[in-house]
Formats: C-alpha cells, sequence, structure tokens
C-alpha cells in the first residue's frame, strides 16, 4: 500500500466524523493546518447517484476537497488557508465561496425552494436568504472527516481518482454524473443571469 494509500483510508474509514455545532464552535476540534476534508452525508441530495459510492456505516460519502489548494504555477502568492477556515465557510458560508453549498444549493433548489440569485453589485452569486436553510441542511446531514498533510491537492487527486465522488467536478469528468451536475449547475447560474440583482 502506497503512502497516499494509506493516507486516503483514514478518510474512507474515520475514527471520528465531526458535525456542523462541532466544527463552528470556539475551540473548534479542526486543525490549522492545509489537509484534505471528506463530506458523508446520512441522505443524498436528489439526483445524485449513490450506488458505487463509499460507505461508512450508514453514511455516504460524495465529496472531497482541500485547503489550501494548489499553489499557482506562475508564481503567484499561494494561499494560506487552513482546514479549519475552509470547513467554516463550507457549514455557514455562502455559495459563492464554496462550490459544495452551490451544488447543494442547486441540487436541493425545489426541496428547499431557494434560489441562486446575483447580490450586491451583480458579479456573486448566493442563495441569499435560502442560505441559512442550506446551513439548516447541512447541520442535520452533513459530517465532514479530515487529515492533514502539506500537499493536499496530491492526496485529493488520488482520491478522486479511484473512488466514485458524484459532488465533485474538478478532475472528475469521468463520473458519470458529471455532465448532470454540471449542466445543473450552468443552468441555476444562467437563470440567475436572467433576473434582477436581489437586495
Amino acid at each position: 500500500m502506497t503512502d497516499l494509500s494509506k493516507t486516503a483510508s483514514s478518510l474512507l474509514h474515520p475514527a471520528e466524523l465531526w458535525s456542523s455545532g462541532q466544527v463552528l464552535a470556539n475551540p473548534s476540534p479542526a486543525p490549522r493546518q492545509p489537509g484534505v476534508y471528506a463530506w458523508y452525508f446520512r441522505r443524498a441530495p436528489p439526483r445524485v447517484p449513490t450506488r458505487e459510492c463509499h460507505r461508512h456505516g450508514d453514511l455516504i460519502l460524495l465529496y472531497t476537497g482541500i485547503s489550501p489548494r494548489q499553489p499557482p504555477a506562475n508564481g503567484a502568492r499561494p494561499s494560506k488557508q487552513s482546514l479549519l477556515q475552509r470547513l467554516r465557510y463550507h457549514f455557514r458560508g455562502n455559495a459563492e465561496g464554496s462550490t459544495l453549498r452551490l451544488t447543494l444549493g442547486c441540487l436541493l433548489s425545489d426541496e428547499l425552494r431557494i434560489e441562486l440569485r446575483r447580490v450586491g453589485s451583480g458579479e456573486r452569486m448566493t442563495f441569499g436568504l435560502g442560505e441559512a436553510k442550506l446551513t439548516a441542511w447541512m447541520a442535520e446531514n452533513a459530517l465532514v472527516a479530515w487529515v492533514v498533510c502539506p500537499e493536499p491537492w496530491k492526496l485529493e487527486e488520488h482520491l478522486i481518482r479511484t473512488v466514485a465522488l458524484p459532488l465533485n467536478l474538478d478532475q472528475n469528468r469521468q463520473h458519470p454524473f458529471h455532465t448532470d451536475l454540471s449542466g445543473l449547475r450552468s443552468a441555476c447560474k444562467a437563470k440567475a443571469r436572467a433576473l434582477p440583482v436581489s437586495h
């Protein structure tokens, strides 16, 4: 077993999974270090195929992410964002800054009666007041595991290559849900652009 496989195993068979309330608590158990996180769900959003997904007990692994992102190849200043900062934003931020929240909101728009809209100057898109409903849905259904590692993008690439992760789009064109999810997100954004800016 390679080092990447060993590290990935700690996300696929986590000793502990953390809830929204735990991550958002002060102090938080989430580390101020770089790493990879894996999102498990008590139930999948509508339309998401889960038959090939990894399961941990009754929970379904649907998405993985990293913090910080890989340093730019052009020599630009790299991000110093930590797991703590990123996970807190996923749990209580908005769709403009969280691709996970954008994806979940698009999939749950009918169920939660929320809609992606342009806000502020019109350049940003969020679910507006619906973000609170999305936050509540995640608090009820989403749990997260993480592992600290210095180059998280390498582990994420390994996970996307070896595990079925239907909510990941980047590097994941081989997944059969990629086209459907990309189309849904594009349609939600196009609709938002056609609507007036929400105030």
